[in-house]
């Protein structure tokens, strides 16, 4: 179940962020000075092939592959990067969205399931 992480750094000069996580989802949302949602990004699948699906107002939607910078026989840990990826699989994503959302606040957790359901891979930059 995602739960809250109170205490979220602020970055400064960026809007202020939320942060809900659990062992396969992190959901980070951005909240405007209207406290009305402006972007979110929700990763998927930590532990298999992680994936980063970001929207924003003004950018639309973003789908990525998460290479966490492991992999490197070696040398240490390099910073994560958000790669290109292929398809995004709304509906599965939603419904496992929906079942581990559902201890979190409600009007962010409809808002995410209805962009999710709404995702078009025309409007993303893949």
């Amino acid at each position: 179940m995602l739960r809250e992480i109170k205490n979220t750094r602020q970055i400064e000069g960026e809007l202020p962020r939320r942060w809900f996580n659990d062992k396969e989802m992190d959901l980070i949302v951005w909240i405007d000075e209207n406290r009305e949602i402006a972007g979110f990004q929700l990763t998927y699948d930590k532990h298999h092939f992680e994936h980063a699906l970001t929207w924003t107002r003004d950018n639309g939607f973003s789908h990525k592959q998460v290479d966490d910078g492991e992999g490197r026989p070696g040398k240490y840990k390099a910073t994560p990067l958000l790669m290109p990826d292929g398809k995004f699989d709304a509906q599965t994503t939603a419904s496992k969205f929906l079942k581990n959302s559902c201890e979190i606040d409600q009007h962010i957790s409809r808002f995410v399931h209805d962009k999710l359901l709404s995702f078009s891979d025309n409007e993303s930059d893949t």
